[in-house]
């Protein structure tokens, strides 16, 4: 059986060659387009690939702004600025609007005889006197299409324009997934730096010194001395008992100064092991010793151009003393079993509740580091001290835990702030905000009352006032109380507050009689 086999058609050398060229620019156009995240820099060497292989000159880029309709040119080879701002085309206008309108290639074999190209930028010159050829394509993503691509070439008869655009929209739907992925990433970094902005903010505003609570005499002189040193570089030593807030005031000063875009690292002193500290402090390098198994950076490297919080510095031995002291008077470092010297761009606070002057004549905490941390101290006084302050402090924990809890709280009653004004508070201003978020959870009746606190509270020896109050007084105290409140929630009316308290208006009205309560104190 015979059967004819079909001639194949041979290409000329000339094809073979232009073939092998166009193979050699797509390669090296798509290794331009994966060796860089950078757009414009990949459209350039896009296009000085095309000028080198292909003859093709001018390329340029054009996108739609969608908050201005319009399509300008985002990339041009080697066309200058002023010239680039010059090309802005309506959808439909010119040559490059109707391909972006049609999203079909558009050749035009002679630019300087088509009224339709506009020649906007004036880059080309007198386009009459050129023997130019426009190619323009359409950059599409699936079916939309995002912009257009265009080249220059010179005017040849035997040159096939069919082949020309077949290339450039391969060319062009590399550029689109290019121009999508760029697109993609700047919209990630503008949603990153509008988190960092807002987190930024929120940082600043909650640590904001303004937000300190109290305004007292104590309190205003630490506002003083936060507004002089917060601006500056200067090291502070906060000094003041413990659970007054003076981590609080570090974050204040962090944040009120030229480096409050920079981290704020705090170091819990006390809280790490003595043998630990020495490498959270300044990090150690691989080998430094039994389990590092590899390099960490301490915590002056992660503060670097920020503030670092050294929380009980006091407990620092002497080892750890030595290598502060070098930090503060070099600004330098070396990481444990390091040889190599590191800068600390890092402003020190640090903080205190020891009696440095007792432990400098114990000799347990040297002079030099003592004069080196005590550059700018500020106290801060117990809460018995500042008792003015109580008040404030306790009507920003209800809020703020009434709304953690989401509880409605309106008031807390005068016996209750009696209480806390009577005692001595050894834990200071963090012993009252727990206390606070326990009467939260206790509360059901949207006021606060003084069985609503610890027992603890309630207690003649932990409150300092040693009164023993007889049974019937202390029940006459807790009726006047239960009265008060209900006179108060129904402005003076008796008859009102009697159904608050679920009894009678006859019987309410004898107690405020005999507990010589004037229900016209409570009508405003």
């Amino acid at each position: 059986m015979h059967i004819d086999t079909p001639i194949m058609k041979m290409k000329s050398p000339e094809a073979v060659v232009k073939r092998e060229r166009e193979l050699d620019c797509l390669y090296e156009i798509s290794q331009s387009l994966v060796s860089s995240p950078n757009l414009h820099a990949s459209i350039h060497r896009i296009m000085d690939t095309l000028a080198q292989t292909m003859g093709m000159n001018r390329g340029t880029l054009t996108l739609l702004k969608p908050e201005t309709g319009e399509l300008i040119i985002e990339i041009a080879h080697g066309m200058p600025e002023e010239k680039k701002r010059r090309g802005k085309y309506k959808v439909g206008e010119g040559i490059t609007g109707k391909v972006f309108e049609s999203g079909e290639p558009v050749v035009v074999p002679k630019i300087g005889e088509e009224p339709l190209f506009l020649n906007r930028t004036k880059w080309r010159g007198d386009i009459t006197k050129q023997n130019i050829s426009f190619l323009c394509v359409p950059i599409k993503i699936g079916k939309n299409v995002i912009g257009t691509f265009s080249v220059d070439r010179l005017f040849d008869e035997g040159v096939s324009f069919e082949e020309d655009v077949r290339l450039l929209t391969i060319i062009a739907s590399m550029i689109a997934y290019a121009v999508k992925l760029n697109q993609m990433m700047e919209q990630e970094k503008a949603r990153w730096i509008t988190e960092k902005t807002k987190l930024q903010e929120e940082l600043e505003e909650r640590f904001n010194i303004t937000h300190l609570i109290g305004k007292s005499r104590p309190m205003e002189e630490v506002y003083r001395r936060i507004s002089h040193v917060a601006k500056s570089n200067a090291t502070v030593l906060i000094r003041g008992e413990s659970g007054t807030g003076k981590e609080l005031v570090a974050h204040a000063i962090h944040y009120s100064s030229q480096r409050t875009t920079k981290p704020f690292i705090k170091v819990s002193c006390a809280a790490l092991p003595e043998g630990l500290l020495e490498s959270e402090l300044f990090g150690h390098e691989k080998g430094a010793f039994t389990g590092a198994i590899e390099a960490k950076k301490g915590r002056f490297e992660l503060a670097q151009g920020g503030t670092i919080f050294l929380d009980e510095v006091g407990e620092f031995n002497q080892t750890t003393q030595i290598k502060l002291l070098r930090v503060l008077q070099e600004r330098e470092f070396e990481r444990l079993g390091g040889t190599r010297p590191l800068k600390a761009d890092v402003r020190i606070i640090a903080a205190t509740n020891k009696d440095l002057e007792k432990a400098l004549n114990e000799g347990t905490f040297r002079e030099d580091l003592y004069y080196r941390l005590n550059v700018f101290p500020i106290y801060l006084p117990p809460l018995r001290e500042r008792k003015a302050d109580i008040l404030l402090l306790t009507e920003h924990f209800i809020a703020k835990y009434a709304r953690g809890h989401h509880k409605e709280i309106k008031r807390i009653t005068t016996p209750a702030i009696d209480m806390l004004m009577a005692y001595h508070w050894p834990g200071n201003v963090r012993e009252l905000e727990n206390w606070i978020e326990t009467a939260v959870l206790m509360c059901d009746d949207k006021v606060i009352h003084s069985y609503h606190f610890p027992p603890t509270l309630q207690t003649a020896e932990a409150s300092g006032t040693q009164i023993r109050t007889p049974l019937s007084k202390a029940l006459t105290n807790y009726e006047r109380e239960l009265i008060i409140d209900a006179l108060k929630s129904a402005r003076g009316n008796k008859a009102k507050a009697a159904r608050f308290l679920s009894t009678t208006e006859r019987i309410i009205g004898y107690s405020i009689e005999k507990l010589n309560i004037d229900p016209k104190k409570y009508r405003s």
